[in-house]
Order: C-alpha cells, then structure tokens, then sequence
C-alpha cells in the first residue's frame, strides 16, 4: 500500500479496502492479505464492538437449527467450529452442555435431534451424547429447582465455547502479520466511483485527521448497519430504484450473575421458552452468562438498550428453569447485541418472528468493485471470508491471488499456543495471563505487569493492549481487551480512573473518561 499523500497529490491506494471491524470484516482482511493483496480495513468505533463481541460466548453449529430443517447450515458450521477450535485454542474450546427435560417424549426427541447433531459432526464431533438419569442431573446440578429439578432426565452434549472479543482482537492482529493495515475508530464520510475502483474518504475520530483511499474494491462488512453506508453509495450510482434494506435487527439481552449466584460446572441448554427461543446458561470467565432474547428492532442504536419485556423475560425463565429468583442487584452485568438477520427485511413483513429469521449469509455484488456481506454468525466467518474473496474474483472486480489459493483453515491465529504447549485454562475460569496465549511472556515483560488494578488486570497489560492491540479509549480496554464492563459494570467503573490515567500516558489521545462511566451506568440494573 502506498503511503498518504496530503493536499491535492494521489491518494492512498490499496487493491481492498474492508469497511467493519468485526468478525466478517476481519475475516475477510485476513483473507486478502494472506492471498498477497493490500488490505485496509477501517472500523468506525472499535473491533468487535458491535454485534461480534456480544453474542452469547457459544461457537456453535446451531442446534436449533435442525428443527428448521437447516441441514447445510449446521454442517458448515460444525465444520467451521473445528476449525476455530484449531486456529485459536487459547480462546476457543469444546464445552459440555445439560439439556433437561420434563417428560419422557421429550427426552427421547430431544435425544433424537441432539444425536443428530453429533452424527452431523463426524469425525470433527467434540463428544458423545449421552443420556443422564434424573439421579445423575441432580448429582451435577444439586440444589435445583424448576425445570432441572423436576426433570425426568436428560442429555448431555458437545459444542464450543469462544472469547468473540479477543478472537476478534486476535484475527486483527493477524491480518496485520500477513500486511493488512488495520485501523479502528476510523470513519468511511464519503464514497465515489472512480477509474479502476473507489475514492474513499475517511476520518480517524481519535486524531480528528482525514485521508482519502483509492481502492480497487470496497467490501461492506459494516454487520447490522451495512445498509447505511449501501445509502451512501446509491447516489453514486447509476438511476435506478431505491435499495431495499438487506437486514432485520434482532436483539438479544444477556445477564451476568456471579458464579454463587448460579453455579454451573458445565452449560445448560433449556429448549423450550415463551418466544419459541432456547435459554442459555453458560459460565463464562468466572462467571454465570445467561441469555438470550430475540426481539425485532426498527433501528439500530449502537448501543442498545435492554427492554423493560425482555428483563422480565429473562428473569421469568430463570426462575423457571432453576427455580432461582433473582433480584436486580444479583446482575452484575447486562447488555445488549443487535443480530443482522437476512430474512424480511424490506419486505413490511413485521410479524415474522426473528427467532425464525435465517442466520445464513447474503452476498451482494452492489456495483463493480463494491459487495456487501451481511448475516451469518460468528462461527463460519472464515467460509464467509473466502466466499467473499471467491465472488470478487468471479467477477472479475480483483485478479487472481498473487500468493495463490490460500487455506485459512491452517494458518492458527496470532497468541495460539503451540498443540504440545502446556496445560490450557478453561474459557470458564476467571480471567488471567491465560488469555495472551503464547503472548503472555511479552505481556508480562511490560512495565507495571504486577500492579494489579482490579478484576485480574494489572498496569502491564493495559499498557501492552495500548501499544500492540489498538486500545485507546478505556472502553477499548475495559470492555473488550478486558471484559470488566461485561462481567461487572460497577467494578469497571471503580477501576476506569486508573485505565484513563494508563491510556493517555501512553497514546497522549483523549481517552473519554467520561463516556466510559455514563456507559458503565446503562450497564447496571438498580438494587
């Protein structure tokens, strides 16, 4: 990629430039570069800070699925779930799920479609499923009630498990490995059809500067607001009609309660709830994650609130399945994702139900040298990513690889430990070193790697995250490079000062403070 050229001079020049930092986009950088293409992606707030690093922490084929009669989309993400298992096991890892079920018709149909799913694996299968008495679910599960107490048996079976906000973290970084020039906080204002490609105007929002990109292809990758940038596009184009929005925003609310609070060793799946979804419990980095709801949105704000329905909701069928009855000041964390599901919208279909709503991807080839790609879930992002590169080259928008065919599938990502490296911490543990896999000892060479700021943070990683992971505001850090906003709101907010004071001694940026602490507040549920 060339260098920035200021005033009237050439601009910038790369053969793609990926706009969205989340699991798609990265995906998609990662791709190109290690094809030998010059890559920049650009991400308007921070990586993963959308819907990529607020899914439900499960890297699964989608069980649920089956019952749709979605057989091909369950197949390519049980074998896109090895493959990330592989690439990244410092953060991505197999887990044990308990399916209880109140009769024995269930039981059996239950059984049947979770043997499937196993079989639908192969040889990739991360377990057997295996029925379990009503005396085996109360040994591992003691002191429950509702559902799991009264449960005439039930399954146990095999999915994964991931970090999604520093498996993202993780796909960027290597990307830049391979060439990719990553930036996040970083604005596309303008887009227009030029010779050869795009003129692309952007603004980093951290230094206040502009630059002006020629790309040779442009991917949209922006997740649930793709259509607003396709808006920005269509003047520029030739007459034609109005462009249908591509995407239905789902949204799903997750809780977070201490370990205490709900004490799982493994995940629990309850199947049946009142909006036709599945109730998940999961622990998760010391924690107990429960989620999640399914509820249309008109909009999409970038930070979605929860509903006054949905916290009822959730509260509800906790109390059904395990017959606990939380109070407000048991949720150290709540948040909020929007999903983009490619289904019904644009259609004024309003009263189909999310829940029912594909999760398969969408590729469309707006103009030579612009795609959009939206939909699909974190778990297949590498197949999406190669679709995408393969679409572009059948049409002829970029030339063949100058590297050659590339298999994604065996380049591990940065931080993964070597197979034959030592004993691997469960994603279920607090969290700690662990993370950094096969960084740790970089991390832990950093001035202040012993001053502990709170929650498993120390000085030393906050100051590696702002030199070497693209963290400059301490919502960067808090809630991605370290999830403390995501596993305790209040505790983020009492350890934010000293982050702040680390952030701008380090990059001398601004690192909104502020913004940070009000965030914390629409984290928290009142006492």
């Amino acid at each position: 990629m060339s260098n920035l050229q200021s005033g009237h001079e050439a601009a910038e020049v790369c053969d793609l430039l990926v706009v969205g930092g989340g699991a798609t986009g990265l995906g998609v950088a990662l791709q190109a570069a290690l094809e030998g293409r010059s890559v920049l992606l650009v991400e308007a707030s921070d990586f993963a800070s959308g819907t990529s690093s607020r899914s439900t922490k499960l890297l699964h084929g989608g069980v649920r699925y089956l019952a749709q009669g979605r057989l091909r989309l369950v197949r390519e993400a049980l074998r896109e779930r090895a493959t990330v298992l592989n690439l990244a096991p410092h953060l991505a890892q197999p887990l044990s799920f308990v399916v209880p079920a109140a009769g024995w018709l269930r039981w059996a149909w239950t059984g049947l479609g979770l043997k499937l799913y196993q079989w639908l694996a192969g040889p990739l299968s991360l377990g057997d499923t295996v029925a379990l008495s009503r005396q085996l679910l109360a040994q591992g599960f003691p002191g429950m009630a509702g559902q799991m107490g009264q449960a005439v048996a039930g399954m146990r079976y095999w999915d994964g498990q991931f970090e999604d906000a520093r498996l993202a973290l993780a796909l960027a970084q290597t990307a830049q490995r391979a060439g990719a020039s990553v930036h996040n906080h970083t604005r596309v204002t303008g887009l227009n059809p030029v010779d050869n490609g795009w003129q692309v105007r952007l603004l980093d929002e951290r230094r206040g500067t502009r630059r002006t990109v020629q790309a040779r292809c442009v991917v949209n990758a922006a997740g649930v607001w793709v259509d607003e940038l396709r808006q920005m596009v269509q003047p520029q184009l030739p007459a034609g009609p109005p462009l249908d929005a591509l995407v239905t925003a789902s949204q799903g609310v997750h809780l977070v309660v201490t370990r205490a609070c709900l004490p799982l060793r493994e995940a629990v799946l309850i199947p049946r709830t009142a909006d036709g979804r599945v109730l998940f419990a999961v622990p998760w980095l010391g924690a107990t994650l429960i989620g999640t709801t399914d509820t249309p949105r008109s909009d999409a704000p970038r930070e979605p609130q929860p509903m006054a329905e949905e916290l009822e909701f959730l509260f509800r069928e906790t109390h059904n399945a395990f017959g606990l009855m939380l109070l407000p000041g048991d949720v150290r964390s709540v948040w909020v994702g929007l999903r983009p599901l490619v289904g019904s919208a644009g259609q004024g279909d309003a009263a189909q139900s999310t829940s029912q709503m594909s999760r398969e991807h969408l590729i469309r080839r707006e103009a030579a040298g612009m795609v959009t790609v939206t939909g699909g879930k974190w778990t297949t992002y590498r197949s999406m990513a190669e679709e995408v590169l393969f679409v572009l080259q059948t049409h002829g928008d970029v030339p063949p690889p100058p590297n050659g065919p590339v298999d994604t599938r065996q380049h591990r990502l940065v931080g993964a430990p070597e197979p034959s490296g030592s004993k691997r911490h469960s994603l279920s543990e607090a969290p700690g070193w662990h993370l950094w896999g096969s960084q740790v000892e970089q991390v832990r060479a950093m001035p202040g790697a012993q001053r502990a700021l709170g929650m498993g943070l120390t000085e030393g990683m906050v100051r590696f995250a702002a030199r070497h992971e693209w963290a400059f505001t301490v919502e960067d850090m808090l809630a991605r490079r370290w999830r403390a906003l995501f596993l305790d709101a209040r505790q983020a907010a009492t350890m934010a000062p000293a982050v702040a004071a680390l952030l701008q001694e380090e990059t001398g940026l601004e690192p909104r403070l502020g913004e940070f602490l009000e965030l914390c507040q629409r984290y928290m549920l009142g006492d």
